[in-house]
């Protein structure tokens, strides 16, 4: 099993940044891929930000050139900085990881962090 735990959320100022965080403990060696998710009220899960275990990141249109994702493996933490926050921005984070089992993928959530963008 993985445990995700999520930090960095809350209240900001249109235009402003937010980091969050979120630390990976258990069978982490077998993940392939960390992401970012979130949801906002009355909307479906979309995918924010990923990272895969080579380096690789994907962006959602919405947010490229704004948000940055990045890892830290000495520390079993992947990162979302947030730059240039937008009130459409306003949305519970969730931090996911993806570990290869066999032939199997499994997906792991944290709770979540809320990110709210408003004056």
């Amino acid at each position: 099993q993985v445990q995700l735990v999520e930090s960095g959320g809350g209240l900001v100022q249109p235009g402003g940044s937010l980091r969050l965080s979120c630390v990976a403990s258990g069978s982490i060696a077998s993940i392939r891929t960390m992401a970012w998710y979130r949801q906002a009220p009355g909307k479906e899960r979309e995918l924010v930000a990923s990272l895969t275990s080579s380096g690789s990141t994907n962006y959602a249109d919405s947010v490229k050139g704004r948000f940055t994702m990045s890892g830290d493996n000495a520390r079993n933490t992947v990162f979302l900085q947030m730059n240039t926050l937008k009130p459409d921005d306003t949305a519970v984070y969730y931090c996911n990881a993806r570990r290869l089992i066999g032939v199997t993928l499994e997906n792991h959530w944290g709770k979540g962090t809320l990110v709210t963008v408003s004056s």
